[in-house]
């Protein structure tokens, strides 16, 4: 990416950030949903299970309801979409002057993988640590990094087309 590219993909983010943020966690939160449900399925188990605890981490009442599943499915896109927000706008307030390079999808994914670090040695432990044993830690950080390379293809994306917009203007 060319100079001029780098500084229009920072402008963007600079102005538009949730709505790319926005797109960016539902990237992320379908590619670990599809991971998951990859390797529940290879190795035998239920997906479903995973999506169940999801709800009994956040809404315990209802981890036992017909809709748990569908639930649970739900309140993690939910977070996923929050989480890219919340990327796009730690980079763009934090870390502006990766925007654009190849240090970007690195700074994402460690975000990402810090994020996941605090999910399974501090929150989920707390709040259901049945949670935590559901899948190898090795899984769920793959997840983790796999949100994170979804979310950094979809920052480059948005930045290429707003820099051939503004080529074509």
């Amino acid at each position: 990416m060319n100079r001029t590219s780098v500084r229009v993909s920072a402008h963007l983010r600079r102005e538009s950030g949730w709505p790319v943020g926005a797109i960016a966690g539902l990237a992320g939160g379908a590619i670990e949903v599809g991971w998951i449900v990859l390797y529940q399925n290879m190795t035998g188990h239920q997906a479903a299970a995973v999506a169940r605890s999801v709800t009994q981490s956040v809404i315990p009442q209802l981890a036992m309801a017909p809709a748990a599943v569908s639930l649970g499915v739900a309140i993690h896109m939910a977070l996923a979409v929050g989480l890219g927000i919340l990327i796009a706008i730690l980079v763009r307030n934090l870390l502006p002057h990766v925007i654009g390079t190849p240090m970007e999808p690195v700074a994402v994914v460690a975000m990402l993988a810090g994020v996941w670090a605090m999910n399974f040695f501090v929150i989920l432990p707390a709040i259901n640590p049945a949670f935590v044993t559901l899948l190898p830690y090795g899984v769920s950080l793959t997840s983790k990094v796999f949100f994170g390379f979804a979310a950094a293809v979809v920052f480059w994306c948005a930045g290429r087309l707003h820099a051939a917009g503004q080529q074509g203007a």
